[in-house]
């Protein structure tokens, strides 16, 4: 047993010194203070590598199929009045939604930008009103559709009217030739709303091609190719289409996104529209797909976009629809960013590289100070002899 120790002892790489034989010198307490602080700050820096986490990021062909484009917006249009805008969807693929009340809110605001009290609307209705028509069976009186529906359909109210003529594409020209709307009084309650904003925000679900979602005055339907805004009740009004979009994204929020748009104002007077004329404001997005995995392999599929601008004046309003439009296309190549963070062991490694790094610069220059010390010490004793 005592020879299996004694071989142990003789592998030390560290022997020990006795301190009778230890002589500390002044230049070796300075060179300790100064590599202790030295150390210290290599390791307070690898340190706040090993904490901090990087993004890398990596560019590739999507080629996901069949999935669906969520759009979040929230605007403001300070105004126009909420019974007043519409707001459609279209794609190339030929859907088209019009006058999208969905998961899509609006709230009034009074001249000021004050919020009018309880005027929150959360729409469920949403396209299907173009589509299906109330039967009144039940009922004893059965309006007419004015030749918009089949005779068994009834229209009993301005709005069921007003739907079966975008059914059929037909413009709602004169709103007092209609009984129902007269009687409602139709056009006095858009009037009473005149000099109010309009609070809206919600997110749609489209198919993943290209398309445009615009908002603009007057109900909207389609008559044969052409996508038509009824703005007959709006005889003589000019329309003011200054807005402010509080946010406008693409998919789910991650880490470090930004929306070019969030937080852009315009008002009725700006560098685009110097006169303050009606007309159409075009926002041209080009939709990067994006997925971001952090560093806990969590993966969100997002999109970032890119955006260019542009506005149309007209007067003419049947030569050019007053709102505003955004036209997005959809980019082929996917962007992947990934979390990524300094492991334990490459951290464990980089501060023993730095602690034995220093200790032995450090002892090559103390070894060298005092040898050298020494040395002129002996030449200046020898001289002194002499």
């Amino acid at each position: 047993m005592e020879g299996i120790v004694s071989k142990l002892k003789n592998l030390d790489a560290y022997p020990k010194v006795n301190e009778d034989f230890f002589q500390r010198t002044l230049s070796g307490g300075i060179i300790t203070i100064g590599s202790s602080i030295i150390m210290l700050c290599l390791f307070l820096s690898e340190l706040s590598l090993f904490m901090k986490i990087t993004t890398t990021n990596e560019l590739s062909v999507d080629t996901t199929r069949g999935d669906q484009l969520s759009i979040n917006f929230d605007m403001t249009f300070p105004a126009l009045p909420c019974e007043w805008i519409s707001l459609d969807l279209m794609d190339i693929s030929g859907e088209m939604h019009l006058d999208v009340d969905h998961d899509v809110y609006k709230r009034r605001l009074d001249s000021n930008g004050v919020v009018i009290p309880d005027s929150i609307e959360k729409h469920q209705v949403g396209p299907e009103l173009d589509d299906t028509l109330l039967h009144k069976a039940n009922e004893t009186e059965c309006g007419s559709c004015y030749g918009a529906a089949p005779d068994e359909e009834c229209c009993n109210n301005c709005e069921e009217v007003r739907a079966a003529y975008r059914r059929k594409g037909w413009g709602f020209t004169d709103p007092q030739q209609i009984s129902q709307c007269a009687k409602e009084g139709f056009v006095e309650k858009l009037r009473a709303q005149e000099g109010e904003g309009c609070h809206m925000w919600g997110s749609l679900a489209v198919n993943k091609v290209a398309g445009n979602f615009h908002f603009a005055p007057g109900k909207s339907f389609q008559q044969g190719p052409m996508h038509v805004h009824d703005l007959v009740p709006f005889q003589g009004v000019t329309f003011d289409l200054s807005h402010r979009i509080d946010k406008l994204s693409f998919g789910h929020e991650y880490p470090g996104m930004t929306n070019p748009l969030d937080r852009v104002n315009l008002p009725k007077f700006n560098t685009r529209n110097p006169q303050g004329l009606p007309g159409a404001y075009q926002y041209f997005l080009k939709v990067v797909p994006t997925i971001y995995v952090n560093s806990h392999n969590h993966t969100i599929n997002s999109n970032q976009y890119s955006v260019t601008e542009h506005f149309k004046g007209s007067q003419d309003f049947q030569a050019q629809l007053p709102g505003v439009f955004f036209y997005y296309d959809l980019s082929p190549i996917k962007v992947k960013y990934h979390e990524t963070r300094m492991s334990f062991l490459h951290f464990l490694t980089s501060v023993c590289a730095i602690v034995g790094g220093i200790f032995t610069v450090a002892g090559i220059v103390d070894a060298f100070i005092y040898h050298g010390h020494q040395a002129i010490k002996k030449k200046v004793d020898l001289g002194k002899q002499i």
